[in-house]
């Protein structure tokens, strides 16, 4: 596995979001009340929409652009009766930092 750090503990509180980049990649980390700290892909599988704007009540993740609503717990939709779901990414909590294995990571473009 290839963990890489995304940010610091202190960065997501349980039943609070959080979206980081990571190279080219964005990381969706949710923290269901009650829960455990979760890690998937920041973008939406219903339309591949980034999560930017999403809202997160504890429990669900709700995408901005069509109200597509996932499972913190199981990324799985709760709004319709489909099979999207959010992709899960590998977690680890490692000094203090929180890391999530996204694959290779390549930079992002630099612009000239």
């Amino acid at each position: 596995m290839n963990f890489t750090t995304v940010c610091t503990t202190d960065a997501v509180r349980e039943g609070g979001m959080g979206l980081f980049q990571v190279g080219k990649k964005s990381v969706l980390l949710l923290w269901p009340t009650g829960g455990e700290l979760k890690a998937y892909r920041g973008r939406c599988p219903h339309a591949d929409m980034p999560l930017t704007d999403a809202t997160f009540d504890g429990r669900a993740v709700k995408c901005p652009h069509h109200q597509w609503g996932f499972d913190a717990v199981s990324g799985k939709c709760v709004t319709h009766a489909v099979r999207n779901a959010l992709h899960a990414y590998p977690l680890r909590i490692e000094g203090g930092q929180i890391q999530v294995d996204v694959g290779p990571v390549k930079p992002p473009r630099q612009l000239a």
